[in-house]
């Protein structure tokens, strides 16, 4: 009798261990997932801080530019609009597609830049000028710390186990932040 009952109690705390490591491993599984999209959420406002220091430092290059070249409007308006376009984006692709805008505006705009030697060597000018290839450098980095965290988080949710629970957790691939093949070439810049 005696046998029977400690056989039930180790049966019962075998069963107790099994649920309870059970239970401890789905909280770890689905605590690694959330810390992986909280990392993804972290780098996207990383790249989105970037881009609107990039975005405030635009209106005042223009005007610097604007007063040498006013003759110029249509890349000014072509910039402007760019500009919009980037803070209105709400996904990520939309966010990839306008700034890519962006960069041809800004690309027509240093070609501009270079039809006016006085305005390259106006300190102002130099000064935003490099504050924006700043900027570039630190969007860069965002970027590449974004796609790191995205590329961590897309693989953790599709590998087993986590691609068990990872749908019932809302878990979804999340999109990388690439830019269009067009964009991969580099601008031509004539200094003729």
């Amino acid at each position: 009798m005696r046998h029977k009952k400690y056989t039930w109690l180790i049966a019962a705390a075998v069963i107790l261990l099994l649920l309870v490591g059970g239970f401890s491993w789905y909280v770890g599984q689905r605590n690694a997932l959330i810390a992986l999209e909280e990392s993804v959420n972290g780098a996207w406002s990383e790249v989105d801080n970037q881009l609107q220091r990039r975005s405030d430092l635009i209106p005042n290059l223009v005007a610097t530019v604007r007063g040498f070249a006013a003759q110029e409007q249509q890349v000014f308006s072509d910039i402007a609009e760019a500009r919009s376009r980037l803070a209105g984006a709400q996904s990520v692709s939309e966010t990839a597609e306008s700034y890519q805008q962006m960069e041809s505006a800004l690309s027509r705009l240093l070609v501009v830049v270079e039809a006016y030697p006085e305005l390259r060597s106006n300190q102002n000018f130099i000064r935003l000028q490099d504050e924006l290839a700043g900027t570039e450098n630190r969007i860069a980095v965002a970027r590449q710390r974004y796609n790191n965290s995205v590329q961590s988080f897309n693989a953790r949710i599709r590998m087993f186990p986590a691609s068990l629970f990872a749908g019932g957790l809302g878990l979804t691939q999340r999109d990388y932040f690439e830019i269009d093949q067009q964009a991969r070439s580099a601008p031509q810049v004539n200094f003729d």
